[in-house]
């Protein structure tokens, strides 16, 4: 993992292939988040095969073909659309756009995963939820700070288990390292990434809405500030909201991007889930001056209190039940309206939002 750059955060786990090859075709369409990398590894993990690849900067495209020797690079988003052998389009173009490229792969018969955050206003879910009616196929959402970190994993299937009893709270935190001098003129502008609780607040309210099992929550209470980048005027470097579910857990999470260097890691990412029989610990990115690997998961219950180290161990599920749930029109990955709603939720955090410390013109 690299310690500097949580943009290009790609992590890589165990093939474990769900279908045999020439089953399951996809492109990746926009390369402006490193995002698409984890996106195309789980996707190849599991079965599927990576054919083509498109963005307007040849660079990119460039860079891209130097990990995926195999893909081809494509003249123009047509020509991949256009393609009937390919199943799916994997996408990590600038947030606000997210949604026009969903749109034109489901009017082209194509399965559509776009890294998180998908929208970043309420009429453009409005218009996929519409789409997706309309045409029967999948939108899929890379909320990868649960899908590709095996203690978050883990995490569920102990949940599930019954291991903490019911969940009634969940606390989360997800700091990033800024790397101000590496990041785009996107990066800054809440209109291109949707604000803070829009973004990386995203992957904070899915795990409340998985680990609680909730399907609807309302927002409580959300703000923002920019408090340390003021020659950025309108960017967010700091975001919480607190949520309660409608199965009654609550919820307080924390996103900004104050990591310091001294970290070894770009993000002390973590999880603390209270149940009535117990609660867990996730560490996910590192164990501070303990152990720098990730993974760690702490469960304390009636029987006792026990740690574990999870990398390597658990594998990354959801990109084989996706294949399969594109596949078979079934719902096992995660439902369409899960993942539509923890969208509208972020959306909803954000607008909402009361802004602490004001932007100084």
């Amino acid at each position: 993992m690299n310690k500097n750059d949580g943009m290009n955060y790609a992590p890589k786990g165990f093939e474990n292939k769900i279908v045999e090859e020439g089953q399951f075709l996809f492109a990746a369409i926009g390369l402006d988040h490193g995002h698409i990398y984890g996106m195309c590894n789980g996707l190849i993990e599991a079965g599927g095969q990576l054919v083509a690849v498109y963005d307007p900067d040849p660079k990119k495209m460039e860079k891209f073909k130097i990990t995926y020797p195999q893909v081809k690079i494509a003249a123009s988003e047509e020509e991949i659309l256009k393609d009937d052998t390919i199943h799916l389009i994997a996408c990590a173009s600038i947030p606000s756009v997210r949604y026009k490229v969903g749109l034109k792969a489901l009017d082209h018969g194509k399965h559509y995963f776009a890294d998180k955050p998908a929208f970043t206003t309420l009429d453009q879910v409005k218009l996929a939820r519409e789409k997706v009616a309309e045409t029967g196929l999948k939108w899929g959402i890379y909320y990868g700070e649960r899908l590709h970190v095996e203690s978050a994993i883990f995490a569920g299937q102990l949940i599930e288990e019954g291991a903490i009893g019911r969940v009634i709270q969940v606390i989360g935190t997800g700091p990033h390292r800024a790397n101000v001098s590496s990041r785009p003129d996107w990066f800054f502008d809440p209109e291109s990434y949707g604000g803070i609780l829009c973004d990386i607040g995203s992957h904070q309210i899915e795990q409340f809405m998985h680990f609680t099992g909730a399907k609807d929550a309302k927002v409580l209470h959300s703000k923002v500030a920019n408090y340390n980048f003021k020659q950025y005027p309108k960017f967010e470097d700091y975001g919480d909201a607190t949520l309660v579910a409608d199965n009654g857990a609550t919820f307080y999470f924390r996103v900004d991007w104050f990591t310091p260097d001294g970290l070894g890691t770009w993000g002390d990412g973590r999880a603390i889930i209270l149940g009535t029989e117990g609660y867990i610990e996730i560490r996910k990115y590192i164990d501070i001056a303990r152990d720098n690997t990730g993974d760690h998961l702490y469960l304390v219950n009636q029987e006792g209190e026990k740690h574990f180290k999870l990398s390597g161990k658990v594998g990354y599920p959801f990109f084989g039940q996706f294949i399969l749930d594109c596949l078979n029109g079934t719902e096992n990955a995660m439902t369409q309206e899960h993942a539509f709603r923890v969208a509208e939720l972020c959306i909803e955090a954000q607008n909402m939002a009361i802004n602490v410390e004001p932007a100084e013109s």
